[in-house]
């Protein structure tokens, strides 16, 4: 028997089947709806060859402020060369830098440039003018609607 066989987990079987749960039509739609959303979403970008990736990187830089490449890669649940490689070409670009501690020399801080902050401010600013033009073509019960779905989307994320 090789490594691979005795270290790999075997495959399990779902408990159910979708079909056999009673919401499993609403969680279809809902998961269809949001990715079909999330996806126009994206595609409003202030670079248009910016992976979302790359992208979720400087946001992340913008909310949370300077992070190691460590804590980079943990936020994003991608391996450290995986970020080193997403940091690399954002540095490339001039969008984040790095700089050493100031406490602990052996650690590198990486930090948004005020490139990178332009582009998370543009890529947000048209992302929501999209969605609120989106918004502004629809009735105020649609948009009451959509204000109760969004609470219940938050709590449903948060768990």
């Amino acid at each position: 028997m090789s490594p691979a066989e005795t270290t790999a987990a075997p495959p399990t079987a779902p408990a159910a089947t979708p079909d056999d749960h009673p919401h499993a039509p609403l969680a279809t739609e809902v998961r269809m709806a949001t990715f079909r959303l999330a996806r126009r979403l994206r595609s409003q970008r202030a670079v248009d060859s910016m992976s979302d990736g790359q992208f979720a990187v400087l946001a992340a830089l913008k909310v949370h402020g300077p992070h190691t490449l460590g804590e980079l890669a943990d936020r994003e649940r991608v391996s450290a060369p995986s970020m080193n490689r997403t940091v690399n070409g954002l540095e490339e670009a001039g969008y984040l830098s790095r700089t050493p501690d100031r406490d602990d020399r052996r650690k590198v801080n990486i930090h948004l440039t005020d490139a990178g902050l332009v582009v998370v401010e543009e890529t947000t600013r048209r992302r929501d003018l999209w969605l609120e033009q989106a918004l502004g073509d629809l009735t105020d019960a649609q948009r009451d609607a959509l204000t109760a779905a969004a609470a219940v989307m938050q709590e449903v994320a948060a768990r």
